[in-house]
């Protein structure tokens, strides 16, 4: 493997009580998000995928790197980027993994400083990198999301394979604090913890993973990920025998501190067959 600038940083892990008591949810306002979960900062070697981008695949690692080059007139404006930049996502995704039916249902824009969260009131409009290991969806989590989604078809849909993959991409050519993907098989159920996301407006509850840290894990990125590269990240497999969920942050390489504040756009899609 061509590695050109690995890493040896820190992924902040969920800190686990070990008394058995769930973890904080994160508060999910208008305006505003609230997460004061416990974490603890481990420190851990990330590989660069440079020149091995192909070795990664999502039947083998929950991941996988490709190129795409979209014709989105943009990525900050919601109406332009659901109308057409999710038809693309969709498609993508049909096209690598033969799906029959792909729906995007949510998407983050982050553009904000990495301290985000520190900020208080109104630090949604500050959304920047998200610096805490997690899943987007836990398996019930996935569940929730696709009797949301689908109320009407949802339990003739989950008799048949389905999945949750995002899709990650720079909106410019990333340097500080590039997403990190953890391979999914150096990632035990046991390492990861049910965590509530709730919002506020609507009272909805979701839920995700916290993981807990454990140096088996293998961490890995691509350096300066350009616009057109994207990363496709499995959340959620039905498939019980299949590499079911990824961990995934942001971490800091300690050579970019000072650079400008990475800029990122993350689509979620549901993924029938």
């Amino acid at each position: 493997m061509v590695q050109g600038h690995n890493l040896i940083t820190t992924v902040n892990y969920y800190k686990d009580p070990g008394d058995g008591s769930p973890p904080t949810p994160v508060y999910v306002g208008s305006s505003q998000v609230t997460n004061e979960r416990p974490m603890v900062s481990t420190v851990v070697t990330v590989t660069d995928v440079t020149g091995a981008e192909d070795s990664f695949t999502l039947d083998r690692h929950g991941f996988q790197f490709g190129n795409h080059e979209s014709n989105a007139a943009g990525f900050h404006n919601e109406d332009t980027l659901r109308a057409e930049y999710y038809p693309e996502c969709e498609q993508l995704l049909k096209s690598v993994t033969g799906a029959t039916r792909v729906v995007a249902f949510d998407h983050k824009v982050r553009r904000g400083p990495s301290y985000w969260h520190k900020i208080g009131a109104d630090n949604a409009k500050s959304r920047g990198p998200l610096h805490n290991a997690h899943v987007d969806q836990s398996y019930d989590g996935a569940l929730i999301r696709l009797r949301q989604q689908f109320s009407d078809e949802a339990e003739d849909l989950r008799k048949r394979p389905w999945q949750i993959i995002n899709i990650w991409r720079p909106i410019k050519t990333v340097y500080k604090d590039p997403l990190a993907v953890a391979d999914a098989t150096s990632v035990s159920d046991t390492d990861l913890v049910a965590a509530s996301i709730v919002y506020a407006r609507s009272g909805r509850r979701m839920e995700s993973w916290a993981v807990k840290p454990n140096p088996a894990h293998r961490w890995y990125f691509k350096y300066a990920q350009r616009p057109d590269e994207v990363i496709l990240i499995k959340c959620f497999d039905s498939d019980e025998a299949a590499v079911r969920r990824v961990p995934h942050c942001a971490v800091e390489d300690p050579d970019q501190k000072d650079s400008e504040c990475r800029e990122s756009v993350e689509v979620r899609c549901l993924v029938l067959y």
